[in-house]
């Protein structure tokens, strides 16, 4: 017997960030999650699985029109003709789609309850699948605590929506143990929800897939689907298998032992060109990192829109039409001994212990706010919101804003050669 495990599929969500830079093919991307979840049906019927088991967030919200939907039942209606039965507990995004009120769902399609647990039983092959979906957008029960006990005379999985015992940059939603979920007696438990994959036990195993799309920078990496292979009623072998149909990537180059701008152009060069092969042959999305302290510091920093421009010409030229830059951030530290200049008894050495002294008190920052509060009331809430959002009034953007600032200031000066 052999099944698919996916989850948070998120139909219909458009990959971000894609519109910042000119070039990109936004359109041709915008349906990347739909054809990866064709990659999910086609792995289906090619593997011959007896079913597929999808842990929550199907969807992306409430869907905008009926084309998610049906374009979804069709897709069930594939897997209906290949004799595939799909298994779905709905997640926290699943809890504003109305599509479990507004489109009936194929015959081989189980969708589990939201206000408790269920338990279905195949004849063949012999399985007990248990779930519980979310009734709301917002679950903070330990759902798992309520699956019932596993039926010893079958193969029993557990399908499940939840962050397990926390994880970075999701939400707390159904938390649960991992003694928990033992404790249930189960042979495979299919978890979403956490979008990067992860085999979190082996006895018994329990499972989160990872998302089967990246839609954004912070989503790298090869994405897809769980394939599960079971002998006599024992997990034989859990394979990753890849789906999506774009990747995103962060390229962080040291440039520490970099004495020239030329020779962190070739680094900058190795690292595009490894992502490119890494994503074998799909669309990459990358974001740019310089780190380390660099002799040249200085200058990409005083120059950085021309720079930035460089490395985008730079990936162009490596993959064309299939690779994009997504951000370049200069995160490099100067290599100069300022040390020494600060301790400098001279004009300059006070005007760099003055300006590394700057700082901006809170009735600073106060101020400002108020200064800028109607230019603030203005900007697009697309420049407010996301992980590099713009927001004047913020104490932390002041603050990196101020770090520019001095830096900027050290180079003028150190480059002057008032420090000779």
């Amino acid at each position: 017997m052999k099944f698919l495990h996916a989850a948070d599929v998120h139909l219909d969500s458009p990959l971000h960030g894609l519109e910042r830079y000119e070039g990109a093919p936004v359109e041709e991307l915008r349906g990347a999650t739909r054809r990866a979840f064709d990659n999910l049906v086609d792995l289906a019927i090619e593997e011959e699985v007896s079913f597929v088991l999808l842990a929550g967030d199907l969807y992306d919200g409430d869907w905008k029109d009926y084309n998610t939907g049906l374009y979804f039942i069709q897709r069930m209606d594939w897997l209906r003709e290949a004799g595939i039965r799909v298994f779905i507990v709905a997640g926290n995004h699943d809890a504003a789609s109305q599509i479990t009120r507004q489109l009936r769902l194929p015959d081989n399609v189980t969708l589990f309850s939201t206000s408790k647990p269920e338990t279905v039983v195949l004849e063949k092959p012999c399985v007990a699948v248990h779930g519980q979906g979310f009734a709301r957008s917002e679950v903070t029960d330990d759902l798992s605590s309520a699956y019932p006990q596993a039926n010893h005379d079958l193969f029993n999985i557990g399908l499940l929506h939840t962050c397990l015992d926390g994880k970075p940059g999701h939400e707390p939603y159904a938390p649960c143990t991992v003694d928990g979920l033992r404790s249930k007696g189960y042979h495979y438990w299919a978890l979403g929800h956490v979008h990067t994959r992860e085999v979190i036990s082996q006895d018994p195993w329990i499972v989160f897939p990872g998302n089967i799309q990246g839609r954004h920078v912070r989503e790298t990496g090869p994405k897809g689907c769980t394939l599960v292979t079971v002998i006599d009623g024992e997990v034989a072998a859990v394979e990753h298998r890849d789906l999506d149909v774009a990747r995103w990537a962060r390229c962080t180059v040291d440039v520490t032992d970099s004495a020239s701008l030329d020779e962190i152009h070739d680094q900058v060069r190795i690292a595009l060109q490894q992502a490119l092969d890494d994503a074998d042959e799909r669309p990459v999305a990358a974001r740019l990192v310089l780190q380390g302290s660099s002799p040249v510091h200085s200058t990409l920093h005083s120059d950085s829109i021309h720079w930035i421009q460089e490395y985008r010409a730079l990936a162009s030229g490596l993959g064309g039409a299939g690779l994009w830059l997504e951000k370049v951030a200069i995160e490099t530290r100067q290599a100069v001994a300022l040390d020494e200049l600060l301790e400098r008894d001279d004009a300059l050495g006070g005007l760099l212990r003055a300006i590394h002294a700057l700082e901006i008190d809170a009735s600073s920052v106060e101020a400002l706010a108020a200064e800028v509060a109607d230019l603030r009331q203005k900007l697009p809430h697309e420049l407010l919101g996301g992980e590099d959002r713009y927001d004047p009034a913020d104490p932390g953007y002041l603050a990196s804003l101020m770090e520019d600032i001095k830096e900027l200031l050290v180079h003028r000066l150190v480059s002057s050669g008032a420090a000779r």
